[in-house]
């Protein structure tokens, strides 16, 4: 009997740890400005823009691929992503200004951002059917990966850049990525005697999904998530020097606490879907996710004592992945089993749009109201509000006591 940790849990981790990186953005993103003779921030900001916006598209369109071939759909994300990264370092190593910034688009955020969304979805269904007693667990550990490979890539990067250069960064870990996917894409296997239906597949309508109530619903909550958590997260630094400006502790509050909010992000990602498995009702856990949230947004805007903004963006870490880890069995508890990676897939279209509106809406904002950062945690606090009602009256299980 063959395993299952070897041919599911060791794969998908060295995938997910793989395409996880897009979050080091922040890393190199001034390196790669400098590089190419580009000082415009929000120019440069377009690239992540993309690779999450084609992050979550290519994941909706490709469930079909995935749900009935792994094995090619892994191996188009081995290609897609590391071809990305190759590509983004060699056009840093031989082009300047405008040239580069669209091959940056083209590599970092389309095809990489491509990869990244088949990468993603590709080991969730198998995970779910090797782990079947503990779908939350399964999708937890996977799922955790893309959210710790963050803080494990972060230092390799920086020392890479300081030895190598921004450039010679990107082709090397783009070699050392493709290997690791290679070996997840030989590995990841489904479990002997399960065998995907084509019929089931081809009958399956992407549109019908999106006249479904609670699909709806599921896709409002998990957007608002993301949402809410790219308004924060992606303004982490500027948080922490607004609250703790003028004391001496600033300079090490900002250099500790992003490692702190990382680890949060992987431990929401393992224990909100491990606390999943042995609710009754999986949609009761975005209910704990949202009240922590408001909770504390609510506490952080009225109560002047600036370590609470440490807290508060440990609490949204925790539910911002806490929210990715907890989907596929929340899908799987509404919809079955049958066509969960084509459905996981278009519940993942909310990834690509949260993505371009969560730190834009920060940034108009902080632009109409002079850096008023009080102002976006209490409308944060006001959207996950919202989350939190239709979590209640559209996605929860009325039968469930």
């Amino acid at each position: 009997m063959e395993n299952k940790w070897l041919r599911a849990a060791v794969p998908a981790l060295l995938i997910h740890c793989s395409i996880g990186t897009v979050y080091c953005w922040s890393t190199f993103k001034e390196a790669i400005g400098a590089q190419i003779g580009l000082d415009s921030p929000l120019a440069l900001g377009w690239a992540f823009s993309l690779a999450i916006f084609f992050l979550g598209m290519s994941a909706a369109f490709a469930g079909k691929i995935v749900e009935l071939n792994i094995h090619r759909s892994s191996l188009i994300s081995c290609i897609c992503f590391t071809t990305g990264m190759i590509g983004t370092g060699l056009t840093i190593q031989f082009l300047k200004g405008i040239p580069a910034l669209i091959l940056i688009y083209l590599f970092y955020g389309c095809i990489m951002g491509i990869g990244l969304g088949i990468g993603y979805l590709t080991p969730v269904k198998t995970l779910m059917l090797w782990f079947k007693d503990n779908k939350g667990l399964a999708t937890g550990i996977s799922i955790m990966g893309f959210g710790l490979a963050k803080a494990i890539a972060t230092p390799i990067m920086e020392k890479l850049q300081k030895n190598f250069g921004i450039s010679m960064m990107f082709i090397i870990l783009g070699v050392l990525y493709f290997g690791m996917m290679l070996a997840g894409h030989f590995l990841l296997k489904k479990p002997e005697g399960w065998v995907e239906s084509k019929a089931t597949n081809n009958s399956f309508k992407s549109v019908s999904m999106f006249k479904n109530k609670t699909f709806i619903g599921i896709w409002l909550i998990f957007y608002i998530n993301i949402h809410c958590g790219l308004m924060l997260i992606s303004y982490e630094k500027q948080l922490l020097n607004n609250k703790f400006a003028g004391l001496a502790i600033l300079t090490m509050i900002v250099s500790i606490v992003p490692s702190v909010t990382a680890v949060c992000n992987a431990l929401g990602r393992i224990g909100y879907s491990t606390i999943s498995d042995k609710l009754k009702d999986r949609a009761t856990i975005y209910v704990i996710i949202f009240a922590s949230c408001i909770g504390i947004c609510l506490l952080t805007f009225f109560i002047p004592f600036s370590p609470l903004i440490i807290l508060l963006l440990m609490i949204v870490n925790l539910g911002y992945g806490g929210g990715f880890s907890t989907l596929p069995a929340l899908l799987d508890s509404r919809f079955g089993m049958e066509n969960i990676s084509k459905i996981h897939g278009l519940a993942l279209s909310a990834w690509a749009i949260a993505g371009i509106t969560g730190n834009n809406l920060s940034e108009i904002i902080l632009s109409h109201t002079g850096n008023n950062y009080n102002l976006i945690i209490i409308t944060a606090g006001a959207l996950y509000a919202v989350a939190m009602i239709i979590c209640l009256f559209m996605v929860r299980n009325k039968n469930t006591k």
